[in-house]
């Protein structure tokens, strides 16, 4: 199966099919079954050019150790290099860009920026996220869902926290695996109706439900996975003192978390707050998978390049 030049701006990008076959690829990678050489020559003479509108660690590396490991080469273009839609226009750089590079992976602050990109470039581009969604986190939250737990359908996963763009992604990548999801924030701080809808289209073909509460404990009960995010994520800082009241009654920590079942096992992208959104406890247990997960960055985004790139 073939991904060759297409670009990934979200989750729903990809089938289904599609997406098991990024995690076939990755999982094939990640065990050996696909030797460094034979790796080396999956986008030998690609440049990807990675570029970001804030800092980044598990993204950045993520990319440009991918690319290495492929034959490749990544640019980086730090914020201060380009000041996109500042110094010059989304569509100039993109055209710049799709004259230069052989691809992009675009983390910007706006989803409308990397639609533009991918419009104006000419060449495949990888959003390596934006304010609407975190396509990347969720091909490695799936793959490590499935490293812990095998069959995903009708497993109940939580995700407990702001229905932001991680979220967003987790929506739909599970509702197409038929995964139950259970959504817990804050009122106000829910997933966007647009994504929603999307993800309850999804999951009539898989037998998905989908519920979304405003209760932690209720969102928790009986859940095989948990995941969790930062209350104040880049850019907001000002809600910050307002954001730490709200999200309070939704840290997790070992009284919630004992509310899954024995077994359940705790996703967090990183990085991680320790004493707002999860305690010290929950990290030091045995639960805690977000390593294999940030690992799993990696992984994921190495197979999916090398199938772009073809």
């Amino acid at each position: 199966m073939s991904l060759k030049g297409r670009s990934y701006l979200s989750v729903a990008d990809l089938t289904p099919k599609e997406v098991g076959e990024v995690l076939r690829v990755a999982s094939e990678q990640k065990s050996g079954k696909v030797s460094r050489e034979q790796m080396a020559t999956l986008a030998r003479g690609r440049n990807l050019a990675v570029l970001f509108d804030k800092s980044s660690l598990r993204t950045r590396l993520g990319f440009e150790v991918a690319m290495n490991q492929l034959g490749g080469h990544a640019i980086y273009l730090a914020p201060a290099d380009v000041r996109l839609g500042d110094r010059e226009p989304v569509a100039d750089v993109a055209k710049v860009l799709g004259r230069t590079v052989d691809g992009i992976a675009a983390r910007l602050s706006q989803h409308e920026f990397v639609k533009e990109m991918a419009e104006c470039s000419g060449v495949p581009v990888v959003n390596a996220m934006s304010n609407r969604e975190h396509p990347c986190q969720a091909l490695a939250d799936l793959l490590t869902m499935c490293e812990h737990k095998g069959e995903l359908k009708g497993l109940k996963l939580a995700w407990v926290g702001d229905g932001n763009n991680v979220c967003h992604s987790l929506l739909l990548i599970a509702a197409m695996f038929g995964m139950d999801i259970h959504i817990a924030s804050p009122a106000t701080y829910e997933p966007k109706q647009e994504m929603l809808a999307k993800a309850t289209e999804l999951a009539k073909a898989s037998g998905a439900k989908i519920a979304v509460w405003n209760d932690a404990q209720a969102a928790v009960s009986g859940a095989d996975i948990v995941e969790i995010d930062v209350w104040v994520s880049g850019g907001m800082e000002e809600q910050a003192l307002r954001r730490r009241v709200d999200f309070r009654p939704f840290q997790l920590n070992m009284a919630l978390l004992k509310e899954a079942k024995p077994d359940a096992v705790v996703l967090h992208c990183l990085p991680a707050h320790r004493g707002e959104e999860v305690t010290e406890e929950v990290t030091e247990s045995p639960q805690w998978v977000a390593f294999d997960e940030a690992e799993n960055r990696l992984h994921t985004q190495r197979a999916l390049l090398s199938m772009i790139f073809g």
